[in-house]
């Protein structure tokens, strides 16, 4: 996984970096927001470590800022502000955890484990969509029933995309947001076409065309 970390403690964003780069993850630290807030317009992330009460631009406004971006890169707050409010205020603000200072880093990884499987993010990339299709993202392939099918990175993406919000309706321009979030956004009918030439690919049914609203990964 790729993490962005935003702790402004030198030291804690020291030991959780090293420990997050023992686990294999791909690791960029930050200690302010709004070096946070470039490296989120400029790079890809699977998930967001934040602190809070960190310098220029606070943990909670700068997640609420994404989210109303429609950007929903998971997010987990670290934070020593342990009061309900807070708690009820990190997760306003969007965040999908909230873990409270002082934690071990054991219960670090479970949290992000946790966060793995609930957005079925993959560390090797291949994802399971059906008993005779796997999608196997680093090599830009789907299998099926042992026939390697070339995807464009283009295609992979939205693929994924779908994938991490599967059950839910997306629209167009939730994917463009998301999808081109470093790039010019796409007109809507050239989105249309990435998702026509997946639906061709993929098991019947497995993007329905929500007519009006979207489209819906439905997982098996």
């Amino acid at each position: 996984m790729k993490i962005l970390l935003m702790e402004d403690d030198l030291i804690l964003n020291e030991i959780i970096e090293e420990h997050l780069l023992e686990k294999g993850h791909e690791v960029v630290s930050t200690f302010a927001g709004n070096e946070a807030e470039e490296l989120l317009y400029s790079q890809k992330f699977d998930l967001l470590l934040l602190d809070v009460n960190v310098p220029e631009i606070r943990g909670f406004d700068l997640l609420s800022d994404l989210r109303k971006n429609n950007i929903k890169t998971p997010a987990i707050f670290l934070t020593s502000l342990n009061l309900t409010d807070d708690i009820e205020r990190g997760f306003q603000s969007g965040c999908d955890d909230y873990i409270k200072k002082p934690f071990e880093l054991k219960e670090l990884d479970i949290r992000i484990n946790n966060i793995k499987r609930i957005f079925n993010i993959s560390s090797s990339n291949q994802i399971e969509l059906s008993t005779t299709m796997v999608l196997d993202a680093d090599n830009l392939l789907v299998i099926k029933e042992s026939e390697e099918i070339h995807l464009s990175k283009k295609e992979i993406e939205v693929l994924l995309y779908f994938i991490r919000n599967k059950n839910k309706i997306i629209s167009v321009e939730e994917l463009s947001s998301n999808v081109w979030v470093y790039e010019e956004s796409p007109n809507a009918s050239t989105i249309r076409t990435y998702i026509k030439n997946l639906r061709k690919i993929l098991e019947e049914n497995m993007i329905t065309n929500i007519r009006g609203v979207g489209y819906r990964f439905n997982s098996k």
